[in-house]
């Protein structure tokens, strides 16, 4: 019987990495010079882009890391510790740096396509993003739950797009501080997935060794 409450978990783990309240800002000011239906243009290709990425972390990560020889645990308390950075800044109200620059920013107001860089990736779908899918992809034992695995990533990468489709009236609405509140909500929710991943791989690592 599908666990709803773990499929819920994943779900939100997600979300909160991908955090696409605290992605406003920026999207905002990238393509500030775009017209609606550019934006538009914009945001579909960014989607495509973050759910292929995604997808292919999901069901291929792991091959990955056997190829590298890369032990599971390993890659979790790696994963645990980078999220963990990244929620340390979430709940400053500050874009994680594993993300992207402030030189990076400043070069992508230049460019005529920013869908894919730095949109998708790695704003979006960043090493934190990639990390935490290949982590729950390595629990996924059943095809029901790949499968679910993969709804649930799907359903993760597209409510980015009513919210950024919205992006000016929710910035105008929530303001900078409401954007801040719900950045540091995210970024406290992490921080207590990250220190679960961080203190799994320690027991696993432990249960080896005895």
């Amino acid at each position: 019987m599908p666990d709803i409450a773990q499929y819920l978990h994943i779900f939100v783990t997600i979300f909160s990495i991908l955090n696409p309240l605290g992605l406003i800002p920026i999207f905002l000011s990238i393509t500030a010079d775009e017209s609606s239906d550019e934006k538009r243009r914009t945001i579909t290709k960014m989607l495509i882009a973050v759910i292929v990425i995604l997808l292919v972390s999901a069901y291929l990560g792991n091959y990955l890391l056997a190829f590298f020889g890369i032990n599971i645990d390993s890659f979790r308390v790696a994963g645990g510790i980078l999220l963990l950075l990244m929620a340390i800044h979430m709940l400053q109200a500050k874009m994680p740096p594993t993300k992207t620059s402030k030189a990076e920013e400043n070069e992508a107001v230049q460019k005529e396509d920013v869908s894919v860089v730095p949109l998708a990736i790695p704003l979006t779908a960043g090493p934190g993003t990639i990390s935490t899918v290949i982590l729950f992809s390595s629990n996924t034992n059943t095809l029901v739950d790949q499968i679910a695995l993969g709804i649930i990533i799907l359903l993760s990468a597209l409510t980015i797009w009513p919210i950024l489709m919205l992006a000016e009236s929710i910035g105008k609405y929530l303001g900078a501080t409401g954007l801040n509140v719900a950045t540091r909500i995210m970024g406290l929710i992490l921080a207590a997935i990250a220190v679960q991943f961080i203190i799994e791989g320690i027991l696993n690592f432990v249960k080896t060794a005895l």
